[in-house]
């Protein structure tokens, strides 16, 4: 029974070395058709792996593009240069403000399209100045699944999607992402930090910094999934609640570390860690129509 218990596990994982080696294939095909082409890399599973295909696809003709703004995280700036330094792959970055974008700061439900917006609408810029045919985004199978009115920006713009184009989900990002070598293909998924405010309230850098202090905090602590919803003076605590014991362990240090970011209430919230919590509250009326 143990012999056969093995064999199963070995055509399992030859099976899935096969479906890797397929979906990689028709990665780098699919990328490679574009002839050159401008990745815009937040160091995020999924455009590191459409970064990773597209310098194997296209080598020099391939450019990626990491913007640096207030609601990047300084550990997500030093992965980008870790991941493409380790690919050998151009990399560059862009700076400006997001809470300089009109209506950005004033976090309407659909903040995500006028913050995408203008990320595409500069790294086509630079892809018309230097001669780039495309502009690659990391977006996947799954994302059609949530509200996400950034997808609304990228069809405007004639952002290409090579992940979604092929079906491509998730989990086969990260196992994607694995059978590249990415040092980042298990690392929870951590949209930017303006997704911790609540619409309809004013994002501003200290609220950014205030957010970034709570969850590095937490993160030394070494809770890996999580994130801190901002509501004024608390904070409202989301981790898987397989988390929650340790997290109660540690209640003391988590509350000194909290309130030394700035809050004055630290809370746990009993329903546990769930991307994309505050899209709850949305109903079609609040969302603006573009």
């Amino acid at each position: 029974m143990y012999r056969d218990a093995m064999e199963f596990n070995f055509e399992n994982t030859e099976a899935m070395t096969e479906r890797m080696d397929m979906l990689r294939r028709g990665l780098e095909e699919k990328i490679g058709e574009y002839g050159s082409a401008i990745i815009g890399f937040s160091a995020g599973v999924d455009s590191s792996v459409v970064a990773a295909a597209a310098h194997a696809a296209l080598g020099a003709r391939a450019l990626a593009v990491t913007a640096v703004t207030e609601t990047i995280t300084g550990e997500d700036l030093e992965l980008a240069g870790m991941i493409t330094s380790r690919l050998g792959m151009a990399h560059e970055r862009i700076t400006y403000s997001e809470l300089a974008i009109p209506n950005y700061a004033d976090n309407p439900a659909n903040r995500c399209y006028f913050c995408k917006d203008a990320l595409y609408v500069r790294l086509l810029g630079m892809a018309r100045e230097r001669g780039y045919a495309a502009v690659l985004d990391g977006a996947n199978a799954d994302d059609d699944g949530d509200y996400r009115p950034g997808r609304t920006a990228a069809a405007e713009q004639g952002i290409r999607s090579p992940l979604l184009d092929l079906g491509i989900t998730k989990a086969e990002v990260r196992s994607l992402a694995e059978y590249y070598g990415l040092p980042n293909h298990d690392k929870p998924s951590a949209p930017c930090l303006s997704s911790r405010v609540p619409y309809g309230t004013p994002i501003t850098r200290e609220i950014l910094t205030r957010i970034d202090r709570a969850e590095r905090a937490l993160r030394d602590l070494g809770f890996r999934e999580l994130r801190v919803r901002h509501h004024g003076e608390l904070a409202r605590i989301e981790i898987p609640r397989d988390d929650f014991q340790r997290a109660l362990d540690l209640a003391d240090t988590i509350d000194a570390a909290l309130t030394g970011a700035g809050y004055r209430y630290i809370s746990l919230d009993l329903r546990g860690f769930r991307s994309g919590s505050l899209n709850e509250t949305l109903t079609q009326i609040q969302i603006p129509a573009l």
